[in-house]
């Protein structure tokens, strides 16, 4: 990702263009074969001069152009040709929409490798019965496998957006001049050809799409659909990394993100064992949250047929959305695939909680007898209450014995119906096929698709 974003890529990027664009010219007699040879000489980025170009460039302010005049420099025959027809924006724009595509393609591996990880451990824990957690009180059980899956499907839709936007809105300017009109290319031209068939010869080299219209600029609603879709990867990732955070906290103590043995918590609280990781993850999730508006400014503010005040900020917020998007799923994937899963806690929150939820079995086997809903309901939230009061208190708990002995209840359900109804782990619902079915459906298909990224590693940079 970093490459994708360096300076000397971009450089590298932006004289192929030129290079395109002077050998499309060339066929309509425009460059000549000898300038052609030259430009093509250096067009690697073994010629990037950054030296050179930020000396021109602190003279005349002007970054493209201080890379035309080093270009130039470096091919004396082809140089005067460079740039030839075109706006700035025919070459920085259509060379951004080339780094997009590339850095879509990284982050797109990432969410891959994710949902592979995430996949073992639905599979894994598909049929581990565990408390579900609603307004952070315990609810009714679920399993981890179903916990698991649905952080998967958060990062299959985002799989699904990032498919979409490559397919449907990454296109580029392509070759329109200073305000989209194509006026430099059609007086080059002349009769020769129309300027849209030379566009079509540049972009069909470079394999980019082309907006029908445009102004000096691709439309800046790109940038904001592009950055929408990197903060709902954000989303993804801060809700997966809070409810994690949420969980290693002793007081649930369930699940945990893989911890160093030399792992320093806190410099006076030695016994600290922080969710450092989880923590980098959503600060820096956070932080993309926060980009598309931005994005959003620069599109609905860029007047009639372009203004600047885009640029500076674009060249701060985009690459480093994609550098963090990029950290975050490498993350990511490190926490899932080595998550620490405390089945022993998990047990004793199902048995201290579960029984709560086994009440909702009680009142629908209780209405099946003909006993009224309403006044059911009341007598267990009564028994409920009571049971709270000594779990709050530190006792255990008692409601499993309030529900057996109570006189109503107990003339209705036999007490072998009832031990099975207040097994609390028996209460997962349809969780396990449903599991099971959204891997073999959802998942699998994808994963299949997408088979060659599956394992593909990055650094994590500190």
């Amino acid at each position: 990702m970093r490459k994708v974003f360096s300076e000397i890529n971009t450089r590298t990027y932006w004289r192929k263009i030129w290079l395109s664009l002077a050998e499309a010219q060339s066929s309509y007699g425009l460059v000549s074969k000898e300038e052609i040879k030259d430009l093509k000489s250096k067009v690697t980025e073994d010629h990037i001069d950054l030296k050179r170009s930020h000396e021109i460039e602190g003279k005349i302010r002007h970054d493209l152009m201080a890379e035309i005049k080093t270009y130039a420099e470096q091919a004396p025959i082809g140089g005067g040709k460079i740039h030839l027809g075109a706006t700035s924006a025919d070459i920085e724009d259509n060379v951004d929409i080339i780094k997009f595509i590339q850095a879509l393609d990284i982050i797109l591996t990432r969410l891959i490798n994710s949902l592979n990880s995430l996949s073992n451990n639905i599979t894994k824990y598909s049929d581990l019965p565990c408390i579900a957690w609603t307004h952070l009180q315990p609810a009714e059980p679920t399993t981890l496998g179903y916990r698991f899956a649905n952080y998967a499907q958060d990062i299959l839709l985002d799989i699904i957006s990032i498919e979409n936007l490559k397919k449907d809105f990454l296109k580029s300017k392509g070759l329109k001049g200073a305000v989209g009109t194509s006026a430099g290319y059609k007086q080059l031209l002349k009769e020769k050809a129309n300027p849209r068939n030379l566009e079509a010869k540049v972009m069909q080299q470079l394999g980019l799409d082309v907006f029908p219209v445009t102004t000096q600029t691709y439309p800046r609603k790109v940038d904001h659909l592009i950055l929408s879709v990197l903060s709902s990867i954000s989303q993804s990732i801060h809700k997966f990394g809070l409810d994690i955070r949420i969980l290693q906290s002793p007081v649930f103590g369930e699940l945990s993100e893989p911890l160093g043995k030399s792992q320093v918590g806190s410099s006076t609280m030695a016994f600290k064992q922080n969710p450092i990781t989880l923590e980098r993850m959503c600060s820096l999730a956070r932080y993309v949250s926060t980009l598309p508006n931005v994005t959003f400014m620069n599109a609905s503010f860029n007047i009639l047929e372009r203004t600047l005040d885009d640029s500076a900020n674009r060249r701060i917020i985009i690459p480093e959305a994609f550098l963090v998007i990029d950290e975050c799923l490498t993350l990511y994937n490190k926490i899932i695939s080595n998550i620490i899963i405390n089945k022993v806690r998990i047990k004793q929150n199902l048995e201290r909680f579960g029984i709560f939820a086994a009440t909702e079995a009680i009142l629908m086997e209780m209405v099946k007898k003909g006993e009224d809903r309403q006044n059911i309901h009341e007598k267990l939230r009564l028994l409920s209450f009571k049971a709270w009061e000594d779990v709050a208190n530190g006792k255990e708990n008692p409601l499993k014995y309030l529900i057996m002995n109570d006189p109503q209840i107990k003339g209705s359900i036999s007490l072998v119906m009832l031990e099975e109804l207040l097994n609390s782990s028996n209460y997962t619902g349809d969780a396990i096929n449903r599991t099971k079915l959204f891997v073999s459906k959802s998942i699998e298909p994808i994963l299949l698709k997408y088979k060659e990224r599956i394992g593909i590693k990055s650094k994590v940079y500190y």
